[in-house]
């Protein structure tokens, strides 16, 4: 089975203040792999290299394969990053429209594709709705159908958490629970909860190194992989 993602070597940031460093890893089809860190471990610039929003300085990411600097690389990945790329004057279909322009869609063919998103997020009732007027769980669904909407094959997830009241996080993530099990998923996060239930595997970040990782079963102790993990405070000695 060929890897969904493969990260080689990858490092960013000036060579002596490195935001990542020789990250190695693969994802695999239909894995859920979470990244878990402190903030300030690395975790959204990894992403963003991810979803080609950025490049890295050393090292190589291939997807399926290909170079990521090929047009169906990009267009194999859906990317919802922590600050939500949302028109608030705009209504929840006008939003998904835009989205899916960006990728190329026109149409019957989008308009195809935001009922589709629609219905996977749970958000047909409300499409005529302001975006700038939803809820703060209603609009991360919205900005995960953005990223849904032209049918990824990766899926690419920054904090998706973040931000909202336990009722509207339980909602999220058991809307991400039940994705098309075919969608391999690189979710970024700090709680361990979100991990515990949504992901397969662990990456522990840290200082932008990637610390360990681990593989999620009922009973892994992953607050103690974390500390296990985490760099000492400045000026401490190593134990």
């Amino acid at each position: 089975m060929n890897p969904m993602l493969q990260v080689r070597g990858v490092s960013h940031g000036p060579r002596t203040r490195r935001r990542l460093q020789a990250i190695d890893f693969d994802l695999m089809p239909g894995e859920r792999l979470g990244l878990l860190g402190v903030n300030g471990a690395g975790k959204s610039t990894l992403l963003q290299l991810l979803a080609g929003v950025t490049k890295p300085d050393e090292g190589e990411i291939r997807v399926m394969g290909e170079r990521f600097d090929n047009a169906t690389a990009r267009a194999r990945i859906g990317y919802l990053p922590q600050r939500l790329p949302l028109y608030g004057e705009l209504t929840v279909t006008e939003n998904l429209a835009w989205a899916a322009m960006l990728h190329g869609l026109h149409n019957a063919t989008a308009h195809a594709a935001i009922d589709r998103a629609l219905q996977m997020v749970a958000l047909g009732d409300v499409r005529h709705r302001l975006a700038g007027r939803l809820s703060a769980g209603m609009a991360q669904r919205l900005a995960l159908a953005q990223a849904l909407v032209h049918q990824p094959q990766i899926l690419i997830l920054d904090e998706p958490t973040a931000g909202l009241d336990p009722l509207q996080t339980e909602q999220l993530r058991e809307l991400l629970a039940t994705l098309d099990s075919a969608i391999s998923l690189v979710l970024a996060t700090h709680l361990l909860d979100d991990v515990q239930q949504l992901c397969s595997r662990v990456l522990l970040l840290d200082g932008g190194h990637k610390r360990s990782e681990h593989i999620v079963a009922e009973g892994t102790d992953l607050l103690a992989h974390l500390r296990g993990s985490a760099s000492p405070p400045t000026g401490a000695n190593p134990a």
